[in-house]
């Protein structure tokens, strides 16, 4: 009844073709009007204007009042459009919570703006029916992947085990806990996506934790003989301890992933005007137009064939955990070789 209600209104109302053929109408014969009687009133005023021809007034006259009734009719038509524009790029930032209202009686520029609320409420919906379902599905995960990584480990100790064997099991174990890890992350991601703000924060030291992240990540690096450049200045900061440990670990982890053998990393921790600047070089093959725009997605990996490891949350959980900390993160390419990742947070 309700939609009935709507549509038996909206057909009352004229279409924006009709109002727009209206003001049109109206605008010129207004400007013709208006023009002749401002020119009647100037020669009044101005006798010495009656020299230029009658109709020459009143074109010049005319076309000025028609451009400025035209900019004040364009910002009424425009504005809703404008509007819907801004919002358009919100929701694909991934805001779906926005919800848009219009004063016009366009009937159509009502309906757009409907369409678009119901766009974004079905989003909304959609993406928590799917945050919820990763989320529950990879609670479920979680122990049975322990319990295979467990009895595995215990087999590996066992013994009477050949080669072959053996390599079985430590495949077994590799893999299980490359989905540990994913499982981990998407849990991590999940969680933090509900947060809208840091939760336990502390003051500690920064330069401490960057030291601690780069020794936790030590095997990486020594297996492929990776020399590390580490400047980094005192810094104290004030948030989530355990948080932020996941920012270096991707950033720099990603970076010993990709780096040649026998490379160069350089690490620097300093501070620039009002910002703490963090920011990683490596030697790799740097990043693609197409990586560079969807670097911080989910899952997004510019390997399709897997070959690296990884699952592609990584970045995305260091582009949420930055956002949170109100901060920005984003990814260059040097000009000779590689990439630098750059983090910058407030003081």
């Amino acid at each position: 009844m309700k939609n009935k209600e709507k549509l038996r209104k909206r057909k009352n109302k004229l279409s924006l073709n009709t109002r727009l053929t209206l003001l049109i109408g109206i605008v010129v014969f207004g400007s013709i009007l208006l023009a002749s009687g401002l020119s009647a009133f100037i020669e009044w005023l101005f006798p010495h204007v009656s020299k230029i021809p009658i109709l020459i007034q009143i074109n010049i006259l005319s076309l000025f009042i028609a451009v400025i009734a035209a900019r004040f009719l364009s910002n009424h038509f425009f504005n809703p459009i404008k509007v819907l524009r801004e919002s358009i790029l919100k929701v694909a930032d991934g805001d779906f919570g926005i919800c848009i209202e219009t004063k016009s009686t366009s009937s159509e520029i009502q309906e757009i703006f409907e369409g678009f609320n119901l766009m974004a409420k079905e989003l909304a919906s959609t993406e928590i029916l799917q945050t919820d379902f990763v989320s529950n599905v990879s609670h479920e995960f979680k122990t049975p992947i322990n319990a295979i990584e467990g009895y595995t480990t215990l087999l590996q100790s066992t013994e009477n085990i050949d080669e072959v064997e053996n390599e079985y099991i430590e495949k077994i174990l590799f893999n299980t806990k490359r989905l540990s890890s994913l499982v981990s992350n998407i849990l991590l991601l999940s969680k933090i996506e509900n947060q809208s703000i840091q939760t336990h924060r502390e003051k500690f030291s920064l330069d401490e934790q960057i030291r601690e992240t780069i020794v936790a990540l030590e095997q990486g690096w020594t297996e492929k003989d990776i020399y590390l450049d580490v400047e980094l200045e005192n810094i104290d900061y004030f948030g989530t301890e355990t948080m932020m440990y996941h920012i270096w670990s991707n950033i720099i982890g990603n970076a010993i992933k990709f780096s040649p053998r026998g490379g160069n990393i350089k690490i620097k921790l300093f501070k620039e005007d009002e910002h703490i600047v963090f920011t990683v070089e490596d030697e790799g093959p740097g990043l693609s137009e197409q990586t560079q725009k969807h670097l911080f997605d989910k899952f997004y990996q510019e390997d399709s064939s897997h070959k690296q490891d990884g699952n592609g949350l990584g970045l995305a959980l260091v582009k949420k955990l930055v956002t949170m900390s109100d901060g920005e993160v984003f990814a260059e390419n040097i000009d000779n070789v590689g990439c630098r990742f750059t983090v910058k947070l407030d003081v």
